[in-house]
């Protein structure tokens, strides 16, 4: 089944917008952050922005809902040893949260109480906010989707991707193979804590990424291709575009 294309604010004109019907937004959100030698830095804003469309594209075709996806936002929070990378930008957990109040007040005056913000950058941390805003806008759904940890890696992939490795490579080269560089990517080496208990998660840190990593990468991305990437993607957009209809067709409890 062809799925239908879905409106995307990019490329929607007025006629789009006004003739109605939607009844959620989309929100994608990245980072701008280097990732290995290969892939560009807007790599998480790439993802999230094609992960949305096709779920929203498939919510639709699938299950009648219409939703409207907002151009994707650049700004993830990095770790010590990212910020200085030359164009990394750091934002603060404030700064995210002030651009996405404004967000969602003018969503509820105008009548749409339902977003879906799906993250494509793992230092971004948005229950705590999302929290708050449930005290501030109780009529508001706001429904954090990270894509990346939807489905286990394990059964598409050969290496386990932390950071520009086998999964998010294998995705972008399904997306947009015109901006991945494989020739030119690293082997995604990194150094671990020297304290088990910070690798097994019994505490937690912010990795020093100058001393993690040397091609700011976090996993081998060589053993990526396009069809992994498909294969994975689908899944994912499957599950999500479920997920958008239950939103709309169920209560929550």
């Amino acid at each position: 089944m062809k799925e239908k294309k879905a409106i995307d604010l990019q490329v929607a004109t007025w006629n789009d917008v006004k003739a109605g019907g939607y009844s959620f937004a989309v929100l994608p959100w990245g980072a701008t952050e280097p990732h290995n030698y290969h892939l560009p830095y807007l790599t998480d804003w790439h993802i999230a922005h094609d992960i949305a469309v096709d779920s929203t594209a498939k919510a639709q075709s699938r299950y009648g809902v219409r939703g409207m996806i907002f151009p994707p936002i650049p700004l993830g929070a990095q770790n010590p040893g990212q910020k200085d990378l030359p164009f990394c930008i750091h934002t603060r957990h404030e700064t995210q949260r002030m651009v996405l109040v404004d967000i969602i007040d003018s969503l509820q005056f105008q009548g749409i109480h339902l977003l879906i913000l799906v993250n494509g950058h793992g230092g971004n941390s948005f229950k705590p906010i999302i929290r708050d805003l449930a005290f501030d806008y109780p009529d508001m759904t706001v429904v954090c989707v990270d894509w990346f940890a939807i489905e286990p890696q394990k059964t598409y992939f050969e290496n386990f991707d932390d950071h520009a490795g086998e999964m998010e490579t294998s995705v972008m080269l399904h997306y947009h193979p015109e901006l991945v560089r494989m020739e030119q990517a690293g082997d995604g080496a990194s150094t671990p804590f020297n304290i088990e208990g910070l690798n097994n998660k019994v505490g937690w840190i912010p990795r020093r990424w100058d001393r993690t990593t040397k091609d700011t990468g976090v996993g081998d991305p060589r053993k990526a291709t396009a069809e992994k990437g498909k294969r994975y993607a689908e899944v994912v957009t499957d599950k999500i575009a479920q997920l958008m209809n239950d939103l709309v067709h169920q209560s929550i409890y």
